[in-house]
């Protein structure tokens, strides 16, 4: 097949940018059953919408079921596998194995991908998924580059391997984590982590209650848990190369701005490795003007290690409008996102667009009047762009201090 990018939606506006900005398949989740409990997620009539609206554009639909599910949830299974067959979704995401096998009985047009939930780290547990009836396996992050070309030439060609390329990693193997749990009654197996592994913690004895003592590295960092994201977008062509035949980017619950700037980036980056050219040192940038932790590859080159500074997101930039339309002169009308003026400098950004810094010249309202500067969320407004963009286009700027 060819290498499929397959990008977070975590509801229909993230849905749509992502298309927009190049996936070819799209995971998203409904209202039960997924592992991001507070995406905004899909009801069942917003999910029909989206295979509708994915499929009419050539792009697939997966749908996240990986949860592990008590006995008093798996009652309703059968009634939302068929809703899936029925609704035409491609594929289900599963980790729990009665699930795989309720998906079969009760979804028999869907896909089975097996996810990294379950923990796939060697060829022969790819091997029996596949035997089960799996049509592909999403490997666990803990991978490193030679065991994924090693599990990939040891498994059957028609069993496809999809592996996370970049985003958030969990501290706890395969996000198997209870600390959520216990701390704040969230459950991490629910979607709904509370991520107390991004906490600062010191010590306190019990005899001594009010006192506490640091814990800290060496140096005096004291976020001692706190993992760094995943980005592997320099190294796009290693991972074809061994054998990856689709590259997830995580971030369901991250913003519609995510979807599109990360999924733009590696859609290049994608695009330019099937060319066999190298990556345009733009789209690299890409990927820090969105909110991040500290970047690593992973385990793919071997152990990522910890940022224990600090748990802060990096937020360098905020989108200020979102184009509707544009004409081919470039007078486009656009809705306010966060407020700027005339005489700032913002960045166009869009789908198959290299970033373009201009000047904000006066705009106009929607009756035509100058405008100076848009102050109410979500109000439209004409602007002249320094060349034509197309829908879902972005104006954005560097923002200190977010």
């Amino acid at each position: 097949m060819k290498t499929e990018l397959l990008a977070p939606a975590g509801d229909m506006e993230r849905l749509r940018m992502a298309v927009a900005y190049g996936a070819d398949a799209v995971y998203l989740a409904g209202q039960d059953f997924g592992m991001r409990a507070f995406a905004g997620n899909f009801s069942p009539e917003d999910l029909r919408a989206a295979v509708d609206f994915c499929h009419s554009r050539g792009v697939h639909v997966h749908v996240t079921c990986n949860t592990m599910p008590r006995n008093d949830e798996v009652a309703r299974l059968p009634q939302w596998l068929e809703l899936l067959d029925d609704a035409g979704v491609d594929a289900a995401i599963m980790a729990d194995l009665g699930v795989f096998s309720l998906a079969k009985r009760y979804a028999p047009h869907l896909k089975r991908h097996v996810s990294t939930q379950a923990g796939v780290t060697n060829y022969e547990v790819a091997r029996a998924w596949h035997d089960l009836g799996a049509h592909r396996v999403i490997l666990a992050r803990e991978l490193s580059l030679d065991e994924v070309a090693e599990l990939r030439a040891k498994t059957p060609k028609e069993l496809e391997i999809e592996a996370f390329v970049h985003g958030a990693m969990c501290v706890s193997y395969s996000g198997r984590c209870l600390l959520s749990n216990y701390m704040t009654g969230r459950d991490a197996q629910r979607g709904a982590c509370a991520q107390p592994c991004r906490y600062k913690y010191a010590l306190m004895e019990e005899k001594r209650p009010g006192e506490y003592f640091p814990v800290f590295e060496e140096n005096g960092e004291t976020f001692i848990m706190n993992s760094r994201d995943m980005c592997m977008i320099d190294h796009i062509p290693e991972l074809m190369e061994a054998g990856v035949d689709s590259l997830k980017i995580e971030g369901r619950a991250k913003s519609a701005y995510y979807a599109a700037v990360v999924t733009g980036a590696y859609r290049h980056a994608v695009d330019a490795a099937l060319a066999g050219e190298p990556l345009a040192p733009v789209w690299r940038d890409e990927v820090e003007k969105v909110s991040h932790r500290h970047y690593s590859t992973g385990f793919w080159f071997g152990q990522p290690g910890q940022y224990t500074e600090d748990a802060r997101y990096i937020r360098d930039y905020q989108v200020c409008a979102v184009v509707e339309s544009c004409t081919p002169d470039g007078q486009a009308v656009c809705s306010l996102r966060n407020k700027f003026r005339a005489g700032d400098e913002l960045e166009l950004i869009g789908p198959g667009l290299e970033p373009v810094s201009f000047s904000v010249p006066v705009m106009a309202d929607s009756d035509g009047f100058p405008l100076e500067e848009p102050r109410t969320p979500q109000m439209t407004f004409t602007i002249r762009l320094p060349h034509p963009a197309p829908a879902l286009s972005l104006l954005r700027r560097r923002a200190q201090g977010l």
